[in-house]
């Protein structure tokens, strides 16, 4: 077999094995990279540097998921916060239901609570449910919803936002007023930015952003990442 049909043959078997990854995801469904190549990406729930301590059911591999809805307005979002010398960084989007069931697992386990420090200080762990931290049920798992923060393109250094993503306390309230100037005005860039393309925030969750008329709004998805 000469070398320029074997290349041949490798190339068309690449994009085939390519076609059938893509092919795994619902209808209307994308991987966010393939949409927003220069998108920095820190899955946090593929990874142990989470409020669990490990890694998260059914996340399986370093790549953000979401609506293609979802994805192209985030685009547009990245698009302009360039303009600033500004770009996002994402920590979370599509959530499968087993990971959800996974929060709730170790919500229940009074007795884990090593990472208690760093990520709800000032709650007691069996109040986590009643304060509306962990639930049943997460946007997430709609596909259009996405946990962010900014960075600094030239440093890369991401902004001060007065709180660490997935923290549990009124500090991480979009609106809270203990916070320095600064910290309010890069929270306020964030949230600028996500409104202008129709995305909404959690209050209680200065990360946390929902796609207005996502294309799911009463489906909650379990399939895996990978």
């Amino acid at each position: 077999m000469s070398h320029k049909i074997f290349k041949f043959l490798f190339i068309c078997f690449a994009s085939t094995l390519a076609i059938q990854d893509e092919a795994q995801l619902p209808e209307d469904f994308v991987y966010v990279k393939d949409v927003i190549p220069d998108l920095d990406v820190e899955l946090r729930y593929f990874s142990a540097n989470n409020f669990v301590g490990d890694t998260i059911d059914a996340y399986k591999a370093d790549k953000l998921i979401l609506t293609k809805p979802a994805a192209e307005a985030l685009k547009k979002v990245q698009s302009d916060l360039q303009d600033q010398n500004l770009c996002l960084l994402v920590y979370d989007a599509y959530r499968p239901q087993q990971a959800v069931n996974h929060f709730m697992r170790w919500a229940k386990d009074l007795n884990d609570t090593i990472n208690k420090p760093e990520f709800y200080p000032e709650i007691k762990k069996r109040n986590l449910f009643n304060k509306g931290y962990i639930a049943s049920r997460s946007g997430h798992s709609r596909g259009s919803t996405v946990d962010l923060t900014l960075m600094d393109r030239n440093t890369d250094e991401v902004l001060d936002m007065g709180s660490p993503f997935d923290f549990f306390g009124k500090a991480s309230w979009t609106a809270h007023p203990n916070l320095t100037a600064q910290q309010k005005n890069n929270r306020n860039l964030l949230l600028t930015a996500m409104q202008k393309h129709n995305f909404r925030n959690y209050p209680k969750e200065w990360w946390h952003f929902s796609l207005r008329w996502e294309p799911f709004p009463n489906t909650y998805f379990d399939f895996p990442i990978e």
